[in-house]
Order: structure tokens, then C-alpha cells, then sequence
């Protein structure tokens, strides 16, 4: 006896099948309660259910119409067979070319089998306008109602009920349906027609259905194909059944014409067509890539009168692509896309013109776009072509290439899965839950790339992770219907505050363009358009129009708004789609929570919200390659137009604004782009100005950083390096300041160790710090001093001290200060140096006290300071000299240089000695130690006591010549920097004589301006009553003196004693003239004739000149005899009564002795130029022009008058006997030369002021003395002399 439940379940086959699974659910459920009433209850319960369900069977067997075939159809006749195919397989394939009534017949014959009563028999179409007219032709043979026995289902629109047994509807509805019927328990039968097609979702469906059907052994399954490849469909399905249904068509003959090398592809259309009009009536269909080409051809053709040239592709009107179906009479060509090959039957057509290309759209590995790029067509569209054209009559096709090209080309053309981006296939895949799309039995499985790319677009959106596991923001992706690009841009704008603002975006961008161009009202089209154009944005222009078609559709009555639409070149069905598509993205978008706001959104966030869906679509201007192109000039008129603004995207594509956008004229820098396709060249289409920074916060997860340059930053305290941050490839920030101690933290803290704490570049206030710089200041100071680089640790030593010492994660000043602040109360010394760990091993026996901070001279101290920078001017040791002591320096001590340094410059002293000499003092360096030890350095002249002790331990007399100091490398001479009371320096050398002559004025302007109390000018006589000898301010001296200013006298600040001798000498003469009558004029009134002559006949000027040299020499003779110069007023009453008394007398002397000087002169001077000139003949002229000159009776003095007379006579006995000993008197004439040549060189090295003392002067005499005993021996001299005797007293200087 079986149970009741049992009684039920078998109950159960006859049910439908959702009935089926239902209850059967229940009947396992109730089988498990143990309580017998209560099992009882639930299976009388599941009876009721049962039996509602088999009324629902009943109703629906008895609701099949009575079904009919027309005869006509070649479908018909293969009824029987396709019917036991069904009946007998699982799946069936129908192969039949257009026209053969597969599709209006096969559900019918379903119907036949029984189908569709205990589940509905669902019909897929790929277009929603065929789903809708499959529907309304199967009803109408059905004699049944439209929504009754025959349904359909497209977007927006259902018209299905419950007594519906066939359902027709677009493929993209039976994907739909699958994420919530898995297993299509509502459908017992699938067709799914126009297969070829090979479209995305048909593969889908029927890779989904492979895996479905061995749950389902009760589904069938019914492909309808053209006849291109139905043998792939069979194999797909394990070798299914192909029924083979032929269409209706008769005989195509087939030319082929190429395009000569002469024409274009407009003048072999254009041949073409007059070719067919040759050929008798009927209509020509002519197939082009695309609008462009199309409108090209139409202008071409439109001179002709025998035809009417029409349009046919996807983005024209309704009402204009109507125009092709209507009647007509005469002849039409008709100018069509590939839309023209299966989707849409052109009635008529007798005759076809092939180029055969097409625009197909083709996904770019690349750039990671779709493409639309020009293709030559496949064998099987060719012939999709050629069949267009045998439909009513025999036809003729015209292929504008060669037969070969024909054979050479594919023989299918691509299944979109191998041509497209697989994002949202694998979105709506995962989100079903069918697992790993690598394993998903396609057709043709796509191309690996291809299903990186389409994980790519998902992980760019946020959808995916890097792992490929779907995140929460993926499962709202996938919920809603529309691309996954713009379904980010939803959720993200949900975020921002515009939902109800970006979805009108999204629901505009997932439709055709509802803006109409039509070919013979372009700019009409556009002015209408332009109103709601935005400058900056494409994006906007959608809003606009949308907010205006809001307020018509208000305001006007719905058939009013219809013809506003029209008017305004608006396609009225594109709009209402539009709406639609709104309606339901808002409807779904409310279950995810996505609600729009009543407060309308910022216009930023909505385009931060849009960017979020187009990341990969941002472009940078190119403006390097713009500033290359406008650097040529003007463009000549034979060259091609310059290339328009590029942007560079993502993945390094390049891509221009489409001519149709608003930012075409005035291109931002940044842009994004809802479209990036490529025709002729990349275009982005619906584009929008962006600014770069609001990228990085939406693309945290695809931007790429790189970071250059780590540095330290005193100022920052902490290692910073410079981030680049990119968007595949693009650079979103090229340049940004960043802190590195994140990123890299061990190469942060080295840095930060080897430049704040070992360099010392950092600011801070820690003691150990501020004592650890102190000492390697001081060590390096040393090294200074010393000349050596090997004194101080090097660097890494010091890191070393610090590496071990400071933890790991301290990479920065602040990192430090927190962790010192903590440690140092527990090891303060931790940080600390010792001088001794910072004084290296191979350092030696090196002492502060060689290398002082002062030069001490007398009472003066001189700081010092070190440099050790070969090749610099104040290489090695400086001393500072303020200006105001300048003149109380002497050289003397400072040839000794410091004690650090003595040994390598006597060593280089020695080293500098000609070869000869030099080897008896080999090596060097031991006696420059043997010398140091036996002398007393700065007590002597240093090359006196080096040749003493030289000669002391060689016996080798080193001659003072043979010294060569300019070979003694600077470093060792001390350079001698002069500076004014701020410390700054005005001038430095290392002659220091050199350097007092150019700062004698600067330092004669510094005394005069301490002394300014002093000094006096203008005076013609005694003012004061005593000059001081000595003027001092702090460490200043200087030394007044009266001055000779001609006219006047005036008292001076001298920087030297000799200076200020001289300069009181002239300047005391100066005033006693000026306060005495000149004699001059009473002795020349005294003098006989014979003395004027002879005084006429002197290198004065005049009388005057000679007279006042005479009387300036009497002066001096007095003053010397009489104790002057005078430095008191009462002294200078004296002298000046003295001098007045005797001035007459000596004066007298002085023109006596210059008169006898003078008569001699006159005569050598005559004998001169009658002597042949001879090299003793010039040296007599060089030598009488040195004694008589003007200023000569003043210069030689009152006591050395008669010895002048003496020289000029021993020249004159010379010049009278030079011929007799020519030869000795060359001789004699060379050693006076060379003893001359070398007291000018003395004289020279000389300072200036010591140039006129009388040590200096008494040698010129000597030499001149030398003169008379060598030329004139009978003459005399009053002292032995000899050339010994002058070098020696030349030695003493």
C-alpha cells in the first residue's frame, strides 16, 4: 500500500515545471514530520496545490490555438523532419538563409510537439524591434491575440501573461531572467534564432545553456543559424542535428570589378551603378563602412536623374530609415551600412555594389578600447551581401575587388567574444555565480588578453580585487542595467550627493545619441543643438537637454512634445528610451539603497562621480609635441594642414577630441572621455574638462608611484624625496614633495643619521648635539691648521656611532626627539663624543701650539686663520691685519711662517736651489730639520740663518741669489689680508709691501679721519705750538708732519718714520721760504756777464727755476747746519732768524759751485754729439743726464756740489780718450753695469719709503766714485773704492 504522499509525487510529472520543483519541496518536507495529524494536514494542504496546478496544465493545453503552416515557406516542407529532430534530440540546429520562415515557424511546430504547456517555449531575438515583430506575425498566424498565447519581452515593455505558451524576447532578457531562475524552470523549450549573429550575449546563452542542459534532459533546445557555420553550433552541442532549410532566392551572377589605380572608391561606385542601370530596372543596394563615406557617395551620385539616392544606417531617424520600406516608383540606390546583411531586409533589391569593407567593431589589446576600424569583410558577409540581391528576381553583384582578394580573405568573421572587452560578461558571470570564465564552455572561448582586459576594467572600477574575487561594490555593479562603467559612476555619485544628475548621465551614454543630424539639415540640426551645448563639458549637454525636455514635456500635450521633437531634430523614441532607462536604473538603484536627492548636485562632484566609471579614459595634452608643431611658422600652402591637438591617455594612447564635441575649439589641458573609438584615428566623444587632483583619491588603487631624489631637508627635518604619481602611464602628479620615512624607512634613517646627526644639517636644541659639533669643529680646525685630510674619523666611523646606537625606527627629527626625550634621562651620555675617539690613529704627534690663533710683532697681535684649499688665492695661513695698524707692520718674522709649517718651507727653500747646489743638501728634508734645531726662528732674516747653518754643516756657501722663492708653493708664504673695523676684508696679498702701496691712500684717509683735529692745511706760517711726533688712538699710530703743498704749507698723518722725516724736512723748508725774501733776484742782479752765460746755459726751465733750486739747496744746507726740521714753535722762531741771516751768503755759495758745474756740462754736452755714437758714448750721455737734471743742485745737496764737479769731469776725460782703449773701456763700462743693475734691483725690492734714506743714496755716489777712479784715476776720490767694497754695503741694506 503506497502513502499518500507517495500518491502525490507522482502526481508531480504532468505539473509545469516551476510547479514541479515547488512542490516537490514541500512533499520532501512533509515526509520528514513524525507526527501523523500533522503530515496528514500538510498532504491534504499540498493536494489543493496539486490539483490548482493541474487545472493551470489544462488550462494552458487548452489554450494552443490551432496551428497552420503556409505552404509557401520552404520551412513547411522540412516540417516533418525538423519535428522528429525535436521530438527525438535535445538539441536541434535550423540552417536556413533569410526568408526561409524558420523563425515565425519553429515555435509553432514546438507548439505541435506539445511544447510550451508545461513551461513556456521562450524565443530569443537579437534585436528588441525583430522580438517585437516576430511576436505581433506568429500571433497573427495563430488567430490569437498579441499577450496571449504569443508574448513578448523586451526592455521596458512586457507583454506576457500567465496562459502565454510561446514568449518571445531579446537575448538580453534571458540573461536577465538566469540571476534569478537558474536553471529556466519557466521555460521547457529555448530558441534562440539569428545564432550566426555570434553576438556576446548569444555565445552566453549558448555556453550557459551546454552546462544547464544535462540538469534539464527535459529542456529543448532549438538554434536557428543562416547557413554560415551551423557545423560549430553542432559540435558545440555534441554533434547535434543539422536540419538544413533553404531560402527562397534565385540565381546572383557575380563580377568582380577592382578600383583601377586611377579611381577612388567613389568613381568605381559610381561606374558600377551606371553599369547596373544598364541592365534593366530595379533597385541597387550599395554597401559602405560607415555615415561619412555614405554621405560622400550620395553627394557623388546626386546629379543623377535616372534614380533616387537614399541613406540607410543605424544613427539616422526613424522616419527617414522608413523611407527605404516604402513603395516607390522608378529606381532607388539605396547607400547602406552592414546593417543592410542580415538585420534588415531591403524590399526590391535587384542588383548589389560590394566594396567590401565594413567598420566592425573591434576591441584594441593596446589602448584597451573598442575600435571601429575599416576592415575588409569575411567570405561569409560577402555573400550575406551577394544574397540581398536574389530575394525577388535573378540579381547581379558587383565586388570592387579582385576574385583572388575574395578567395585569400577569412571565411567568418569574428564572434564579438573575440572582439570585445569581457567586463561585463564576467560581472554578470560571477555575479550569477557560473564560476571561472576560463572555464565557461563557450562557443569559442575568448582570447586570453581579452579576459585579462575585461578583469582589468573590473579591477579599475573597483569591482574586482587584485586577487579576482568580486567586492561588495562588484555585487552592486552587477545589480544594475547598465555598463559597468556607468554603473560605478551611479554608486559614486551616491556618494557625492548627484545621483539623480549622473544617472540621466549614464542612462544618456547607455543609449544612441537622441540628437538627430539629418544629411540634408546639418546645421540647422546643430543651431537647434547648440543651445545646450556646455563649453566645458559634453556631459552637461546631456543634463541641459534633459532639463528642457523635463519642462516641455510639462507643459505640452504628449503629441505637441512629439512634434517639438521632431522640429528640433530630437528622435521622440530615443528620448522616451531615454526616460525609460532612467525610470528603471532609478528603480533599480533604490533596492541598493542608491536614492536621488531633491537638492540638485555640484557640478564638480558630479564629474568626480563620472570620472570614477572612466579612469582609463583621462587624456593629458600633449604639449610638447603642440609647442614643436607651432615652432615651424606658417604653414606653406602646398603642405598639409598642421597636426590638431593630441592628448595622451592611458597605456600611452594618443587620441584627439572628436570635431562634433564643445571642447573641440577650446581644449582644456586634462580631459576625460566617455568614448574612446577608433575610426580614422583615435577619438574621444563625449567628453568633459577635468583637473588632475581629483583623480588620485578615486584611482588609490591602480596609480603607480615612483619617488626620485631622497634627500635630507634641514628645514623639514627629515628625509623627503620628489613622487611621480601615474594613471597607467599618465602622469597625474609629476612632481610632488613627499616625506620618505614612510616609504623607505631604512634608507631614511641612514640619511638621516649621515647628513643631521653625522654632517651636523640640522637644527636643534640637544646639548649632546651642540657638544659633538664643538669638538669636530675643533678637529677640523686642526686638519685646517695642518694641512692633512687624515687627522678627523671619516664619516663612516661616526655613523657607526650613531648606527649602533640609535633604534631602527628612527628615520627623522621628530622620530628622534621623541625617543631621546625618553632615553636621555637614563644615558645622557650615550650620544656624547669623546675628543679622543675623533683624533684618527694615523694622525702622529700633531700639537695646537704649532699652529697659533696670533701673530705677535712687538706689542702687536694678529689673529691668524687657516685655509687649506690648494690652488685658492688665500691658500694656507692668513694673517688679519686691521687698516689702522697697517703701517706699523714690517715683514720682518713673518718669512719664518708658523712652527707647523717651518720644516716644509725650509725643505722647499732648499728643494728650490739650482741643481748644482742643491745636491750638497740632499735630502732635504733632514737638513731643513738640522737647521730648525740650530737656529732661533723670526730673530733673524730666514735665508741669512739658512745659509749660515747650511754653511756651517756642508761648508757649501749658498749665494742669496740662488734662492728662488717664487718657487715655494704659496700655501707657505703667509698671506697678509688687510681689513676695515667691520672685520671685512679690503684687500690681501702675499707682499706685503705690494699691499701697503695700494692701501696708502685708504690708510692715509683712516689716519687723517682719527686725527681730524690734527691735521690742518692752508698755513703759511707757524699755527700751533708744537706738532707731536706720534699720534695714538687705541692701537692706531701715526705720525704728523708738515706737508710741501707749493703755495702752502699743512699738517699730515704719515703711516711711517721715514716718511714723516722727509715730509718735515720739505714741509719746514716749505715755511721758512714762504716767511723769507728769495736772494735769488739780487745775486743774478750781481753776477758778471760771463757767470749769466754760463747759468743760462742749464736743463732748467729758466733763471727762475735754476735760481730756486739754488736757493732751495742753500735751505737745506742751513737747516741741516742749524738743527732743523723743528717741531715747536719757539725752535722754529729760531731756525727761521738763522736761516733769514745767512740764506743771502750760502745761496751765493751754492751759484758759485753751480756755475763751474755748469761750464763743464756745457762742454761735455758739446762734445757729445760730435763723438761717434758708441756704446761708451751713450753710457757717458745716460750718465751726465743722471747728474745734471732739473732739480739737480737741490737733489745732490750743498757738501757734494764739488764732487758732482768732479764726475762730470772725469766723464769729460773719459769721453776725450774713449778711442784710445776702446777694449778696456768696454770692460770696465760692463762691471759698472752690472754693480748698476744690481742696486736698481735692491733699490726696487725696497719699500718706498726706505728708497731716498742716505744708506741708499751714499751708494749711487759710490758708484759714481767707482766711475772716476775706473775713467779719470788722476782726478782722485776721497775713499778707497771698488766694485767689492759698493756689493758689500749693498749686503748691509
Amino acid at each position: 500500500m503506497t502513502s499518500p504522499l507517495s500518491e502525490l509525487h507522482a502526481r508531480l510529472p504532468e505539473l509545469t515545471l516551476r510547479d514541479q520543483r515547488r512542490l516537490r519541496r514541500r512533499l520532501d518536507g512533509a515526509r520528514k514530520v513524525r507526527n501523523r495529524a500533522a503530515q496528514q494536514k500538510i498532504a491534504a494542504e499540498i493536494t489543493s496545490d496539486i490539483e490548482r496546478a493541474e487545472q493551470r496544465v489544462a488550462r494552458r493545453r487548452a489554450g494552443v490555438p490551432a496551428i497552420t503552416y503556409p505552404e509557401a515557406l520552404p520551412v513547411s516542407k522540412r516540417r516533418d523532419d525538423i519535428l522528429e529532430a525535436i521530438r527525438d534530440n535535445q538539441v536541434v540546429i535550423v540552417a536556413g538563409e533569410t526568408g526561409s520562415g524558420k523563425t515565425t515557424q519553429l515555435p509553432k511546430i514546438c507548439l505541435e510537439l506539445g511544447r510550451g504547456v508545461r513551461g513556456l517555449i521562450g524565443h530569443t531575438q537579437p534585436r528588441r524591434i525583430a522580438a517585437r515583430t516576430v511576436a505581433e506575425r506568429v500571433a497573427e498566424e495563430l488567430d490569437t491575440p498579441l499577450g496571449e498565447a504569443v508574448g513578448y519581452k523586451v526592455r521596458f515593455t512586457d507583454q506576457v501573461s500567465e496562459g502565454t505558451l510561446v514568449k518571445v524576447m531579446t537575448d538580453g532578457i534571458l540573461l536577465a531572467e538566469l540571476q534569478h531562475d537558474r536553471d529556466l524552470d519557466q521555460y521547457d523549450t529555448l530558441i534562440v534564432d539569428e545564432a550566426h549573429e555570434r553576438s556576446l550575449n548569444i555565445d552566453f546563452i549558448l555556453g550557459y545553456l551546454k552546462q544547464l542542459l544535462p540538469r534539464r534532459p527535459d529542456l529543448k533546445v532549438v538554434i536557428t543559424s543562416a547557413t554560415i557555420d551551423p557545423e560549430r553550433f553542432s559540435e558545440h552541442f555534441g554533434d547535434a542535428p543539422i536540419v538544413e532549410v533553404s531560402g527562397r532566392t534565385y540565381p546572383v551572377e557575380v563580377r568582380y570589378r577592382p578600383v583601377a589605380e586611377d579611381d577612388d572608391q567613389i568613381q568605381a561606385i559610381g561606374n558600377a551603378v551606371d553599369e547596373l542601370c544598364a541592365e534593366g530596372p530595379g533597385d541597387i543596394l550599395v554597401f559602405l563602412s560607415g555615415e561619412r563615406e555614405i554621405r560622400d557617395t550620395a553627394e557623388a551620385l546626386s546629379k543623377r536623374k535616372d534614380a533616387e539616392i537614399l541613406p540607410l544606417y543605424a544613427r539616422l531617424s526613424a522616419g527617414e530609415q522608413h523611407r527605404v520600406f516604402q513603395r516607390h516608383t522608378g529606381r532607388r540606390v539605396v547607400l547602406a551600412t552592414n546593417v543592410a546583411e542580415t538585420s534588415l531586409t531591403v524590399p526590391g533589391i535587384k542588383y548589389v555594389v560590394d566594396p567590401g569593407f565594413a567598420r566592425i567593431s573591434r576591441y584594441s589589446h593596446r589602448t584597451k578600447v573598442q575600435r571601429l576600424p575599416i576592415e575588409a569583410i569575411s567570405q561569409a558577409s560577402a555573400n550575406q551581401r551577394k544574397g540581398r540581391c536574389g530575394r525577388v528576381s535573378e540579381g547581379v553583384c558587383i565586388r570592387l575587388y579582385e576574385e583572388d582578394d575574395f578567395l585569400t580573405r577569412p571565411e567568418f568573421t569574428d564572434p564579438e567574444i573575440l572582439r570585445t572587452n569581457l567586463a561585463s560578461v564576467i560581472l554578470q558571470m560571477t555575479s550569477i555565480g557560473l564560476g571561472d570564465i576560463g572555464a565557461f564552455p563557450f562557443v569559442e572561448p575568448p582570447d586570453q588578453r581579452q579576459v585579462r582586459d575585461g578583469y582589468d576594467l573590473l579591477l579599475e572600477l573597483g569591482a574586482f580585487d587584485q586577487a579576482r574575487q568580486m567586492t561588495p561594490l562588484g555585487r552592486k555593479l552587477a545589480g544594475l542595467p547598465v555598463d559597468p562603467r556607468l554603473a560605478r559612476m551611479v554608486l559614486e555619485a551616491d556618494r557625492n550627493g548627484c545621483v539623480r544628475e549622473v544617472m540621466v548621465i549614464a542612462a544618456a551614454l547607455s543609449i544612441q545619441d537622441p540628437r538627430e543630424r539629418p544629411a540634408d539639415k546639418q546645421q540647422a540640426a546643430d543651431e537647434k543643438h547648440r543651445r545646450f551645448a556646455d563649453k566645458e563639458s559634453d556631459f552637461v549637454s546631456y543634463l541641459n537637454l534633459w532639463e528642457y525636455l523635463q519642462e516641455q514635456q510639462k507643459e505640452l500635450s504628449s503629441s505637441a512634445f512629439r512634434r517639438l521633437c521632431k522640429a528640433e531634430f530630437l528622435n521622440y523614441m530615443r528620448v522616451r528610451e531615454w526616460q525609460d532607462v532612467y525610470s528603471q536604473l532609478r528603480q533599480t538603484a533604490k533596492s541598493l539603497g542608491v536614492v536621488p536627492g531633491t537638492a540638485p548636485g555640484d557640478e564638480q562632484k558630479i564629474h568626480m562621480s563620472l570620472l570614477s566609471g572612466l579612469l582609463s579614459h583621462v587624456g593629458v595634452k600633449d604639449i610638447d609635441k603642440k609647442t614643436a608643431d607651432a615652432g615651424g611658422g606658417r604653414r606653406p600652402p602646398n603642405e598639409p594642414r598642421r597636426p590638431m591637438t593630441e592628448y595622451i591617455g592611458a597605456r600611452n594612447a594618443r587620441f584627439a577630441i572628436f570635431p562634433g564635441s564643445a571642447l573641440a575649439k577650446k581644449q582644456p589641458l586634462w580631459v576625460m572621455s566617455a568614448e574612446l573609438v577608433e575610426t580614422s584615428r583615435l577619438w574621444a566623444r563625449v567628453n568633459a574638462k577635468i583637473e588632475p587632483e581629483w583623480v588620485e583619491p578615486l584611482a588609490q588603487h591602480l596609480i603607480k608611484r615612483t619617488y626620485s631624489e631622497p634627500h635630507w631637508e634641514k628645514k623639514q627635518g627629515s628625509v623627503m624625496a620628489y613622487e611621480k604619481v601615474t594613471l597607467y602611464g599618465v602622469p597625474i602628479v609629476a612632481q610632488r614633495k613627499v616625506n620618505y620615512g614612510r616609504i623607505d624607512p631604512e634608507l631614511s634613517r641612514e640619511l638621516f643619521i649621515r647628513h643631521a646627526l653625522v654632517e651636523g644639517d640640522w637644527e636643534t636644541h640637544h646639548a649632546f648635539f651642540a657638544e659633538n659639533r664643538r669638538l669636530l669643529e675643533e678637529v677640523e680646525e686642526l686638519e685646517e691648521r695642518a694641512r692633512r685630510r687624515d687627522i678627523l674619523v671619516d664619516d663612516e666611523t661616526l655613523f657607526d656611532f650613531y648606527d649602533r646606537r640609535v633604534p631602527a625606527d628612527v628615520v627623522s627629527g621628530r622620530h628622534f626627539d621623541s625617543w631621546w626625550k625618553k632615553t636621555r634621562t637614563d644615558q645622557p651620555d650615550l650620544l656624547s663624543f669623546e675628543k679622543s675617539m675623533l683624533i684618527s690613529e694615523t694622525a702622529g704627534d700633531v700639537s695646537k701650539r704649532d699652529y697659533p690663533d696670533v701673530w705677535r710683532q712687538g706689542g702687536l697681535r694678529f689673529p691668524l686663520t687657516y685655509q687649506f684649499e690648494p690652488g685658492t688665492d688665500a691658500d694656507g695661513v692668513t694673517a688679519h691685519i686691521p687698516l689702522a695698524l697697517l703701517n706699523q707692520v714690517n715683514v720682518e718674522g713673518f718669512d719664518w711662517q708658523i712652527p707647523g709649517l717651518r720644516e716644509e718651507l725650509l725643505t722647499a727653500l732648499i728643494r728650490s736651489l739650482p741643481k748644482q747646489i742643491r745636491r750638497n743638501f740632499v735630502p732635504a728634508p733632514n737638513y731643513a730639520k738640522q737647521v730648525l734645531t740650530r737656529a732661533e726662528p723670526t730673530r733673524e732674516p730666514l735665508l741669512a740663518v739658512l745659509e749660515r747653518e747650511l754653511l756651517n754643516l756642508t761648508g757649501i756657501q749658498v749665494p742669496r741669489e740662488a734662492w728662488q722663492p717664487d718657487l715655494v708653493p704659496d700655501h707657505l708664504k703667509i698671506t697678509f689680508r688687510v681689513v676695515d673695523g667691520r672685520k671685512k676684508k679690503l684687500a690681501e696679498s702675499k707682499d706685503l709691501a705690494d699691499l701697503k702701496r695700494r692701501l696708502a691712500p685708504r690708510l692715509r684717509q683712516t689716519l687723517s679721519q682719527a686725527a681730524d683735529g690734527l691735521e690742518r692745511s692752508g698755513l703759511t706760517g707757524w699755527a700751533m705750538d708744537a706738532l707731536p711726533r706720534t699720534f695714538e688712538q687705541g692701537r692706531m699710530k701715526a705720525y704728523p708732519a708738515l706737508a710741501d703743498e707749493g703755495a702752502t704749507v699743512a699738517v699730515r698723518m704719515f703711516e711711517t718714520e721715514a716718511e714723516q722725516r722727509r715730509a718735515m724736512w720739505e714741509g719746514t723748508r716749505r715755511m721758512l721760504l714762504l716767511n723769507i725774501p728769495s736772494p735769488a733776484k739780487s745775486i743774478l742782479g750781481s753776477l758778471g756777464n760771463q757767470s749769466k752765460l754760463a747759468l743760462s746755459r742749464s736743463p732748467h726751465s729758466g733763471a727762475a727755476a735754476l735760481f730756486d733750486d739754488c736757493v732751495t739747496c742753500a735751505a737745506d744746507r742751513l737747516m741741516s747746519e742749524y738743527g732743523g726740521p723743528v717741531w715747536d714753535k719757539a725752535a722754529y722762531a729760531a731756525l727761521h732768524d738763522k736761516v733769514r741771516a745767512e740764506l743771502y751768503d750760502t745761496t751765493a755759495e751754492v751759484v758759485a759751485r753751480v756755475e763751474s758745474i755748469l761750464k763743464v756740462w756745457h762742454t761735455v754736452s758739446t762734445l757729445l754729439p760730435a763723438s761717434r755714437s758708441t756704446p761708451a758714448v751713450e753710457d757717458i750721455r745716460e750718465q751726465v743726464a743722471g747728474l745734471v737734471h732739473p732739480g739737480f743742485v737741490t737733489e745732490t745737496g750743498y757738501a757734494r756740489l764739488p764732487d758732482l764737479l768732479r764726475y762730470l769731469k772725469g766723464a769729460q776725460r773719459r769721453l776725450e780718450k774713449v778711442h784710445d782703449d776702446a777694449f778696456r773701456d768696454q770692460e770696465r763700462m760692463d762691471r759698472i753695469h752690472d754693480i748698476e743693475d744690481e742696486y736698481h734691483e735692491l733699490v726696487e725690492k725696497l719699500p718706498p719709503g726706505r728708497r731716498g734714506d742716505d744708506d741708499v743714496r751714499q751708494i749711487r755716489w759710490m758708484i759714481e766714485e767707482l766711475r772716476v777712479s775706473y775713467f779719470a784715476q788722476t782726478l782722485g776720490t776721497p775713499y778707497s773704492i771698488s766694485d767689492k767694497r759698493i756689493r758689500k754695503a749693498m749686503e748691509k741694506l
